[in-house]
């Protein structure tokens, strides 16, 4: 039988069915596809295709961004391809600050960038991967909720990927460290859409009941961002627990169960049909609430109830003025060891 002289070419992954090398790129790391995108062009324009790297930010930042941190990374974007950084007209001498919301003093920055050339011609034609690079990198501030004590302040949060924590600072003030070496699950994407100095306004308050768990939007004058706290929908005082009407007052019973009873501020009263703030220069003032429909949520903030009740004052301390003193002690107790 005579022998085939005759070699088979070799095969390319560009003969591949689109399918099938689409497949295949999909199970790559993110810096697989870095490598596999240096060995042609075709490979370089697949490998950094937003559909592969969506799905790398989904999967590691996915509990920690939301609809807000796209939105201000396409602000960035749409910057460096008008070539405005070039111009210095929006960028410092350390970065580049990303946009903001209010007016002074109740001026929000929404993200920061602390290197605007990270958004070379190359980087900002490609959306997705230069976002996966540059929360990788910690150089990208993105806006994002930090569990802090028995409160989720509104902070601009940064990812060190040595220690796999992260830093952030929030508004009070001016910019202060709000902690280093923050864990994933004290993080988590902003709740609603509503920027930090205004009252969230609430679809869900007509519907409540005794018992649902809420957020609800606290400050303590009207110069500071709001932060959110936990609480549960209680009962009127003049309530027949075996036929309940309190869903159908208009005043809403807010408790405060992570405190002792003994406070004479565990519960609130609010009016449920407003959408304006209440309070005052004493308790501080109340703004939106929120509804707390995933059970995740809960229990993180269960969690955080025994390491609180452990402190002594809050046994006679109200809500307001424990979580004052408290966080007044820690934050001095931060901004002495952050940077």
């Amino acid at each position: 039988m005579e022998k085939n002289s005759k070699l088979d070419p070799p095969i390319s992954l560009l003969d591949l069915p689109q399918s099938t090398l689409d497949f295949i790129l999909n199970y790559l790391s993110p810096i697989d596809l870095c490598t596999m995108s240096m060995v042609c062009v075709s490979l370089k324009g697949k490998c950094q295709s937003d559909h592969f790297w969506e799905n790398h930010i989904k999967h590691k930042w996915g509990r920690v961004i939301g609809d807000v941190v796209y939105k201000e990374w396409e602000w960035h974007i749409g910057i460096a391809k008008d070539g405005v950084f070039l111009k210095n007209e929006h960028n410092n001498q350390t970065g580049s600050m990303g946009s903001f919301t209010g007016v002074w003093p109740n001026l929000y920055l929404g993200s920061y960038l602390e290197d605007c050339k990270v958004l070379n011609a190359q980087q900002s034609n490609n959306f997705m991967m230069s976002l996966y690079f540059s929360l990788e990198s910690g150089r990208f501030w993105f806006p994002a909720q930090v569990y802090k004590g028995l409160v989720i302040h509104n902070a601009l949060v940064n990812y060190d990927s040595q220690s796999n924590t992260f830093q952030a600072r929030y508004q009070s003030g001016g910019w202060r460290c709000l902690g280093r070496n923050i864990e994933w699950d004290m993080v988590r994407a902003p709740s609603v859409d509503t920027p930090p100095y205004l009252v969230h306004l609430s679809h869900s308050s007509h519907n409540l009941k005794p018992e649902d768990h809420i957020e609800i939007q606290w400050r303590s004058n009207t110069q500071c961002p709001y932060d959110w706290w936990y609480a549960v929908i209680g009962h009127l005082d003049s309530c027949n627990h075996n036929s309940c009407q309190c869903h159908y007052s208009d005043t809403l019973i807010v408790e405060f169960r992570q405190y002792p009873e003994v406070s004479n501020m565990r519960r609130i009263k609010l009016c449920r049909k407003t959408n304006k703030e209440e309070g005052d220069r004493i308790g501080g003032y109340y703004g939106g609430i929120r509804k707390l429909e995933n059970e995740d949520q809960i229990q993180t903030w269960k969690k955080l109830f025994p390491l609180q009740l452990q402190m002594a004052p809050v046994l006679y301390m109200p809500p307001v003025a424990a979580q004052r003193a408290s966080t007044n002690c820690k934050n001095h107790a931060a901004e002495a060891h952050c940077c």
